[in-house]
């Protein structure tokens, strides 16, 4: 790239920066579904994981989650309820059976957006801050329980949030019939060219 024009450098400087995120982010997600599928095959620790979940304080956690980010009561007990539901499964509580729960989740969601691309991409966003608002206060909850689960819900957490935000990315990419990778990099100049105003 030394004799490259600067303008043309630059992009291609960003893209190859947005390539090697996306790799590293793919890598730590294929790294936690590995880690997280150990404990999914544990029947003490999934029985441990719903005795401390069943002690976290939901109403308290709804009435933060509804001053803070506005979120809808009924999606949270939806949320809590097939959680639960989930962990249940015995024997079957797999990633897999996790990354299906996921994706219905946020689909239910996004449902009500779908006729709308712009109003669906900034929905996703919001609804990716108040999925990490709802996980981290479920988090907190645990830590001051000392919940003898703590290190499954917060390896499951991490997974959670990775997948998550790789799913809301395909998502939007997947309306606006870009790929995730141009969606990043749409993002990366936005957010380039406000810093520098």
């Amino acid at each position: 790239l030394v004799r490259v024009p600067e303008q043309m450098r630059q992009t291609k400087l960003c893209v190859i920066n947005i390539f090697a995120m996306t790799l590293r982010r793919y890598t730590s997600l294929n790294h936690l579904a590995q880690t997280v599928k150990n404990s999914l095959h544990n029947a003490n620790i999934l029985e441990t994981m719903l005795h401390d979940i069943n002690k976290v304080d939901f109403n308290y956690i709804k009435e933060q989650a509804a001053f803070i980010c506005q979120c809808d009561g009924q999606m949270i007990n939806k949320f809590e309820r097939e959680f639960k539901e989930t962990l249940k499964v015995k024997g079957s509580s797999t990633v897999d059976l996790w990354i299906q729960w996921l994706e219905s989740s946020l689909t239910f969601y996004l449902s009500q957006f779908v006729d709308d691309h712009v109003k669906y991409g900034d929905m996703a966003r919001q609804f990716l801050l108040k999925w990490s608002f709802f996980c981290s206060s479920i988090i907190r909850d645990l830590t001051l329980r000392s919940a003898m689960s703590f290190g499954s819900f917060h390896l499951i957490r991490l997974l959670f949030d990775e997948y998550m935000y790789y799913l809301i990315e395909h998502k939007i990419a997947k309306m606006s019939n870009k790929t995730p990778l141009e969606i990043m990099l749409n993002s990366s100049s936005l957010s380039s060219s406000s810093s520098s105003v």
